[in-house]
């Protein structure tokens, strides 16, 4: 694909540690394949939707069908961005943020998982800190949400170090059992007290209009 007709491919999120790029076809095979060799122990789900227990060739295929449908199915009134997570020249997961009616709601949430060998570094917090850059500063938002199982030990750590409030919590399903899922959210205004200056966005500027965010000065 071309930048000229899809812009979000110049794109980039850059931290000190690493870069948050969109994914083109090749990157989203990388991350299909890493996703092969394991996000998680077998015994846990962190996920609501088990999709890492698809088996082979089904696991591969829909996997990069969801990449696919990101992009086909985006609106400015509804989107879902999976960012790629580089380090070194290395694909090592995804971070993702999404929104519904983004233009009113000021409001993003955000996702995201780890290749095994890339876990248990800090990159997990990095990341999240890198996408919370990217929708204050780049789209600016006003609010922040995101959510994990009672259990994600991993997920609420790196939640709680970044700052962000008890927001309730809710019974979701995980394996056809009835599991608490823990809310969280964070104002501007906590991020802002805690806003890096070693957090950089570019390619931003072509494609404001692809969130529902007008362009401005």
């Amino acid at each position: 694909m071309s930048p000229h007709h899809w812009p979000l491919l110049e794109l980039r999120v850059t931290t000190p540690r690493l870069e948050l790029r969109p994914p083109d076809q090749a990157t989203a095979c990388a991350l299909v394949d890493l996703a092969a060799r394991g996000i998680h122990d077998p015994d846990f789900m962190p996920f609501e939707r088990p999709w890492t227990r698809r088996p082979s060739p089904a696991f591969e295929r829909e996997s990069f069908q969801y990449f696919s449908r990101c992009w086909a199915g985006w609106t400015a009134q509804r989107w879902e961005l999976p960012f790629a997570v580089w380090v070194d020249g290395e694909v090592v997961g995804v971070q993702g943020i999404d929104a519904t009616d983004f233009a009113g709601r000021r409001t993003f949430t955000t996702g995201s998982w780890l290749g095994r060998d890339h876990q248990g570094q800090g990159l997990g917090k990095e990341m999240r800190a890198a996408v919370l850059h990217f929708g204050f500063e780049g789209l600016g938002a006003d609010r922040a949400e995101t959510g994990a199982f009672h259990d994600n030990a991993p997920s609420l750590a790196v939640t709680r170090a970044l700052g962000y409030e008890p927001n309730g919590d809710e019974i979701k399903l995980r394996d056809d059992e009835p599991t608490r899922c823990l809310a969280f959210k964070m104002g501007r205004d906590t991020w802002l007290q805690r806003r890096r200056d070693d957090i950089a966005v570019s390619g931003l500027a072509d494609c404001l209009d692809l969130f529902g965010v007008p362009p401005g000065p």
